[in-house]
């Protein structure tokens, strides 16, 4: 095998759980690396901070990659330091989605039974968080999401670098409220993948969290599956398109 060929195991803290991931030498060569090369030529050109969106549906491994992104560049010379921050702490509490309900297709749903989508997340929280990052060069506290409490723990993250990645679900959503968000980063990134892998992924992620593979598989079709179609169908181009491979490999969309 050639050396560029091989994968290398990473471990990364997500929402309090530990997470392994794994990304080919070639990947990081061809498409990581020249990406924070990028952004740190970006960071030359624009005074102040700078707001980076890494945008995928559930299951391909955005928040990982963005700390693998993070970690590379504290670890490579030449590049400028990233830090990586998500937006699952702006759920609503838990405690507001067991009480309260929205209405999807004409029928009340409590919002604890859709939580992830859109309509669980405060986006005017969102919204004002990230002009702050963009308006203030300043230290800006940031929440978290816990997955071993469901809920949200605020001013967790002390966002003190030039270079955000902030990523998400639905940070390049084409719909209302959701597509002005873009006008606020300096560069976007998408990921795109089958829905088939990312069922598959989905389902095994719900069976190691504890359900059968029934319920599991009932969870994706009622609730997963709805937010994969909604990120990979109504989306805004981004400055960046990858696809992630079955094979785990990512290639660059033109």
């Amino acid at each position: 095998m050639h050396q560029l060929d091989e994968k290398k195991s990473y471990i990364f803290s997500v929402n309090a759980f530990e997470v392994e991931a794994q990304y080919f030498k070639m990947d990081i060569q061809n498409i990581f690396l020249p990406l924070l090369y990028e952004l740190g030529t970006l960071k030359k050109r624009i005074e102040g901070r700078i707001v980076v969106f890494i945008a995928a549906p559930p299951g391909v491994g955005k928040t990982t990659l963005s700390l693998f992104l993070e970690y590379l560049s504290n670890n490579t010379e030449s590049t400028q330091e990233v830090q990586s921050v998500g937006i699952d702490g702006f759920h609503y509490p838990q405690e507001y989605l067991v009480k309260n309900k929205i209405v999807i297709d004409g029928e009340d749903i409590i919002m604890k039974e859709v939580k992830g989508s859109p309509e669980t997340f405060d986006f005017e929280r969102l919204k004002r968080k990230i002009i702050a990052l963009k308006e203030r060069n300043l230290e800006v506290k940031w929440p978290i999401y816990d997955r071993s409490k469901h809920d949200i723990v605020p001013d967790q993250i002390l966002i003190d670098h030039n270079i955000i990645l902030l990523e998400g679900n639905w940070l390049l959503l084409n719909e209302e409220n959701w597509k002005d968000l873009v006008n606020l980063c300096d560069y976007s990134v998408f990921i795109s993948a089958k829905e088939s892998m990312l069922r598959e992924r989905l389902i095994h992620r719900k069976i190691r969290g504890g359900l059968s593979k029934q319920d599991a598989e009932r969870f994706y079709e009622k609730s997963d599956r709805k937010n994969v179609m909604r990120v990979l169908e109504n989306r805004i181009e981004p400055d960046l398109m990858l696809e992630l491979m079955e094979n785990g490999k990512y290639e660059i969309r033109r």
